[in-house]
């Protein structure tokens, strides 16, 4: 039995706002800030003594379009890894207008979870800090 096609409005979306360099730069001091202090003493630990293992080497930021991510960066020892090392992000900041952001972090199904809407910088950084759903 043949399907019928059928024509829906899709109507074109808004275009996304465009982040200046100056919140770009500002975030990108105050995350690496945040990383340095509160992150990476939490969760670099020293390499477990099971060869098998995959462990913390590296936290940072990065920048991608309007999009904050913060990365783990991870040592695979076992023979049997497909790779040395991998990148997973596990938190999102997404840009809105005058200051504010989207926070999400990364569920264990490889999709983005949305739990914040409309927090200013200070605000998503603080609930990055304070661990919960955003732990690498």
């Amino acid at each position: 039995m043949a399907r019928k096609k059928t024509w829906v409005y899709s109507p074109p979306k808004a275009p996304k706002p465009k982040v200046t360099e100056s919140v770009k730069s500002d975030l990108k001091k105050k995350a690496d800030n945040l990383i340095e202090i509160v992150i990476k003493p939490e969760h670099l630990k020293e390499p477990p003594k099971e060869g098998n293992l995959n462990y913390i080497v590296d936290i940072y930021s990065k920048w991608y379009r309007n999009y904050f991510y913060f990365c783990a960066k991870y040592n695979c020892p076992s023979p049997n890894a497909i790779s040395p090392s991998f990148e997973t992000k596990f938190a999102r900041m997404e840009y809105l207008e005058n200051g504010q952001f989207n926070l999400s972090y990364m569920r264990h199904t490889g999709q983005w979870c949305e739990i914040y809407a409309d927090l200013p910088m200070d605000e998503c950084l603080k609930e990055i800090g304070e661990g919960g759903h955003f732990m690498p």
